[in-house]
């Protein structure tokens, strides 16, 4: 083993990530959704939102690191300096961050095409939901070792951020984040929709979190039925969603008013009698549970 080798490239995963980028059209995509009328950068700004990508990617935590990649430009030709990467990046504007969106769904629309057996199957509970496409919601914790802008405590007792994050589970694809303060919560409806609305929706099922804030849950369950308005104005396209919430006392009031003769046997994921749980219809009884409680002598 020698360490003075000739041509010798260091974190070589990163060329073909960014050769990817460039195969599948992403690159010229971005460098559209970025131009600007009479101004020809001497680093195309696609280029240099391809290459903060690999960047973070090869373990990037700063733009400072561009520099790793700078130090191949035998292999990977004119890569941007980290002060060129920030006036890139302070260019993204609201309105091109909207055509940056549109370049990356365009581009996923065209890879997935290229896929010999199509969009695989998600899978839940060990059993394939055939071409639904799924979309999963979860927010994370990222930690801030410094006082940046919207950092914050968390609810996990540390010090940084509360994004909010849509991925694809079919392919398992990121497709859409919103960066919030450490303190938002896991099941801000407003959020919700936000970063629904910026992802690409190919015809997929939403399995949403929601506020137990009435008012919340009103308005995230409006924009859910919009979107699946719009979607079945698609043809071959339809959108479907499903909501949970917490077992509050006034759910429990409801049970207690099923009759025995409406309870259903639950199924499992294999269609067969789940001997664990029955299932009912309790939208009916909610109301009626809240009044028997107000009414109820304590």
């Amino acid at each position: 083993m020698s360490a003075d080798g000739v041509g010798v490239v260091a974190h070589a995963g990163s060329v073909g990530l960014r050769l990817l980028a460039d195969r599948t059209g992403l690159t010229s995509e971005l460098s559209k959704a970025m131009a600007r009328r009479s101004f020809t950068p001497l680093h195309d700004r696609g280029r240099v939102l391809i290459d903060v990508a690999v960047m973070l990617a090869d373990g990037g935590e700063a733009i400072a690191d561009i520099d790793v990649l700078r130090h191949q430009s035998g292999v990977l030709g004119p890569v941007a300096s980290p002060p060129t990467v920030w006036r890139a990046l302070d260019e993204v504007t609201p309105g091109r961050l909207n055509k940056i969106a549109t370049a990356r769904a365009r581009v996923r629309r065209h890879v997935w095409a290229q896929l010999p057996f199509g969009v695989p199957a998600s899978r839940v509970a060990g059993t394939g939901l055939g071409a639904t496409v799924l979309l999963d919601v979860d927010v994370t914790s990222v930690i801030a070792h410094s006082e940046k802008e919207q950092a914050a405590p968390t609810f996990k007792r540390t010090f940084g951020f509360h994004p909010l994050g849509v991925w694809c589970d079919n392919t398992s694809v990121f497709l859409a984040a919103k960066l919030r303060t450490g303190r938002a919560g896991s099941n801000t409806a407003t959020d919700h929709i936000e970063v629904f609305d910026r992802c690409d929706r190919p015809g997929p099922r939403h399995p949403p979190q929601g506020s137990a804030d009435p008012s919340r849950w009103r308005r995230s369950l409006a924009r859910l039925a919009e979107l699946a308005t719009d979607q079945d104005k698609v043809r071959g396209r339809k959108l479907e969603y499903s909501v949970g919430f917490a077992v509050t006392e006034k759910i429990r009031d409801a049970i207690k008013l099923v009759p025995k003769s409406i309870w259903t046997p639950a199924t499992d994921a294999d269609g067969g009698v789940d001997e664990g749980g029955d299932v009912a219809e309790l939208t009916g009884l909610l109301d009626l549970a809240h009044r028997d409680a107000r009414h109820r002598p304590s």
